[in-house]
């Protein structure tokens, strides 16, 4: 179909998947990261030990291939840019990766195109906390992921542990659901989204510990997210796919929380239980490929498997038991097993939510002994 050679900033196992759908349309791929034994070293014999963050690291690696596209936000905007420059395709655009690395940046662009999204403000060290009205969320601006870099202020006391480095402090909304949203869209504009889902996050961790598709919210809410979402898509000029995470309130209005411009946690389900996988959908988006059908195969759930010790973890013979399972998907990332690390997921689909749920159950149930 095409002799262009797809390059990866990061090599996780999003991007490790994404290598999979890479692989179907028959096209070479190469990968920059800086673990030599991250998830995607198992999959491309182009696997380049570097930074995605180092600047010459991502520009003599950009210049080997013809399309580079990215599986986390934490990559050389400068270098990306310089690239683009040099007739390489980025997709997506740097701008958008610069203004996803930064919570404040992406919250003000967004309610600058008129997106609603959590009321907030700008601190630069926990000292502007001191006359904080309780209760709040605190996110740092930069470098935060899987949780890491949220933190609840509830009391006075929280504010000792409080990030020491610029963050955005955001208001408490009454929260319904937690739903995702991801949109493809391409170069000549074609938009396809996929259904939203429900995601249940672990209120330790402030990790994605299981999801629904579909989502548990109401058709006209299911609209209107879609709707908001393919607004954020238009608005950052998207080429490729983007997630859209939000929040439903108790009056059922739909506020929008993060962006990630790449494959995102809350599309695993696609593999599985759409027509078209996240994955296969930014393959058609950056190729100039027409996009794929993202209706849902079956209802689906899908629980993350989390490292749970650095030794003495059960987690082995617990997967092998999953296999035996009916309607149930193991994806093994290939890492090494660390507290609260995602070693890899679970999809299950069935006929309904409620049959696909109840099998959920009995995975983590399973998982956590």
């Amino acid at each position: 179909m095409t002799e262009s050679r797809l390059g990866i900033l990061g090599g996780g196992q999003l991007g490790a998947m994404l290598i999979q759908s890479a692989i179907g349309f028959g096209l070479p791929v190469s990968l920059l990261e800086l673990d030599p034994q991250a998830p995607c070293s198992l999959y491309s014999s182009s696997f380049i030990n570097g930074d995605p963050l180092d600047y010459n690291a991502v520009l003599e690696f950009g210049k080997t291939v013809d399309i580079i596209t990215i599986e986390k936000e934490a990559v050389n905007v400068a270098a990306l840019k310089v690239l683009r420059d040099m007739g390489k395709k980025v997709f997506p655009a740097p701008e958008i990766i610069g203004m996803v690395q930064d919570k404040w940046l992406q919250k003000q662009f967004l309610q600058s195109h008129g997106i609603p999204v959590v009321p907030g403000t700008l601190i630069q060290n926990k000292s502007e906390l001191a006359h904080v009205a309780f209760p709040k969320c605190l996110k740092l601006c930069r470098e935060g992921y899987d949780g890491r870099g949220v933190m609840m202020l509830r009391t006075e006391a929280d504010i000792e542990n409080a990030f020491e480095a610029p963050s955005v402090l955001e208001d408490l909304v009454n929260i319904k659901e937690e739903i995702s949203v991801i949109v493809g869209r391409n170069e000549i504009g074609e938009v396809r989204f996929f259904d939203p889902v429900s995601m249940v996050f672990d209120k330790e961790k402030n990790i994605l510990d299981y999801q629904l598709c579909p989502a548990r919210v109401s058709e006209a809410t299911a609209r209107k997210a879609c709707d908001l979402a393919i607004s954020v898509a238009k608005a950052i000029d998207l080429v490729g796919i983007v997630a859209v995470e939000m929040f439903v309130t108790d009056a059922d209005e739909v506020i929008v929380n993060e962006l990630a411009p790449r494959p995102h946690n809350s599309g695993h389900h696609t593999i599985e239980a759409c027509v078209t996988s996240q994955y296969e959908q930014l393959i058609r988006a950056i190729f100039g490929f027409p996009l794929g059908d993202t209706s849902i195969k079956a209802a689906s759930a899908m629980v993350n498997i989390l490292g749970k010790a650095a030794t003495g973890s059960n987690l082995s013979s617990a997967v092998g038991s999953l296999l035996t399972m009916k309607n149930v998907h193991v994806h093994w990332y290939g890492k090494k097993e660390k507290p609260g690390r995602k070693l890899g997921h679970v999809t299950i689909t069935d006929q309904t939510s409620a049959s696909a749920l109840a099998t959920a159950e009995t995975v983590r149930n399973i998982l956590n002994n």
